[in-house]
Formats: C-alpha cells, structure tokens, sequence
C-alpha cells in the first residue's frame, strides 16, 4: 500500500448513513421547488449533491468554470478540474472527474433550468458554473464563494438533518461519496483517481463500511462464485 513516507496523518469524518442522506437530500430538493429565492438555493443544493456524487472539494466546485464542463467525453460526460490540491503544498493538481453516480443528470439540470437565470453571460470565456448573485458593471455575475456555498450547506442542514448540525461540511460529503461508491463495489483506485488522491492509503481513510460489510462481501462473493460454476450455493 502506497503512502507518504513522513508527515502522513488523517482526519476521521464518518459521514452520514445512505438513508440519512437520502433524507437530507430530498427534503432540501423539495424546499428548493418552493422557496422564494431559487436561484441562489438551487446553486447551493447542485454544489452539495456534486460534492456526495464525485466527491469534488469545495474549492475545486467553485472554480469550475462552465467550459471546464466536457459534456461529449466518455459515457457521461466529465468535469476539468484545474484547480485540485496538490500533495504537500505543490500547488494546482489537475484531474478528470467523470460525470458518474447521477452528477451528470444534476448538472444538466442545472445548466439548462437554473444558469442561464443569473446572467446572459454563462457562455463567455472564464463565465462561472457556480455563480454569486452579484453583479458585475457588465451584468455578468462573479464565481460564487466557499463561504456562501458553507453557509447554505449549514442552512439546509439545520432544516432538513439537525441531527447532523454542525457537523455535515462539505468534505464529509466528500467522504460520504467514496464510502458509497466503495459499498456499491466500485474499486479503490478508481475511488482514488476520482478524488484526486495521490496516495491509496488516504483513499482508503475516506472509506467507512457499515458493521455488517465483511459478511455482505462474503454475500456477494459466494453469489459470484456460484455464478461462475452453474451451480447452487450450499
């Protein structure tokens, strides 16, 4: 297992289980259907549910701009990120981020039903895919803030999950997205290449598994095998 050779630690973030998430999510979703100010919720929901779907930092979503959006490539779609963290303060790390997990369907929705109100400029050079409600002398609207997007997280969450008041950041989303992925059999390293990780060993801090995992495994591999040679399980 690879891993840095000095300097290594990691911080435990034990996300949410998938029926709270779902919770969380839908009711957000159906606030965001109702709510007077749209726009900004809208925004604000598509950045929390693109953080638990491909597991992109908060940082990196809002300097997405919209041509970093490369609708046509592989099955999905994917995400340019430019602006990944680099291992030990190297600065900028840049990755493809597949449109998987339903991110593609939230994006598109986004673009299509929501972009295009903030400003009539999402088609320019460098226009922001998450935007701030501030204008520009132009009329064109500015990238939107990490601070924003936390605050609108924090709002949500005290309405929709106060279980989890205080306590569900973006980056636990983030841990929230490998951990599922993980549960619903996706290989590590390819966990690894989506979150932009240079070292496994830090993949695999994000992964939490439920108490029952090493049984559901078994589950799964017993049905393989038994797949595999036409017969019946005993």
């Amino acid at each position: 297992m690879n891993r840095p050779r000095d300097g290594w630690k990691l911080n435990i973030r034990i996300p949410p289980s998938d029926a709270e998430i779902a919770k969380f999510f839908d009711g957000w979703r159906n606030h965001v259907a109702t709510t007077r100010k749209f726009l900004p919720a809208a925004r604000n929901y598509t950045a929390a549910k693109l953080w638990s779907q491909v597991g992109l930092r908060i940082g990196e979503s809002t300097r997405l701009d919209m041509a970093d959006l490369k609708w046509e490539l592989g099955l999905l779609g994917k995400v340019h990120v430019r602006f990944g963290k680099g291992s030990r303060r190297r600065g900028p790390k840049q990755r493809i981020v597949p449109l998987i997990n339903g991110a593609r369907d939230q994006a598109v929705w986004f673009v299509e039903e929501v972009r295009g109100q903030f400003d009539d400029a999402w088609d320019q050079p460098g226009a922001p895919f998450l935007v701030s409600e501030r204008r520009a002398a132009d009329g064109s609207c500015g990238r939107v803030s990490t601070e924003t997007l936390r605050a609108g997280l924090a709002r949500a969450v005290e309405r929709h999950l106060p279980s989890w008041q205080g306590r569900l950041s973006p980056h636990v989303l983030r841990h929230y997205c490998a951990s599922s992925l993980y549960r619903n059999g996706v290989d590590i390293v390819a966990i690894q290449e989506l979150l932009g990780h240079e070292w496994v060993a830090t993949t695999m801090g994000y992964i939490h598994v439920h108490n029952s995992h090493i049984e559901d495994s078994w589950e799964r591999a017993a049905d393989r095998s038994a797949a595999r040679l036409g017969g019946v399980r005993s």
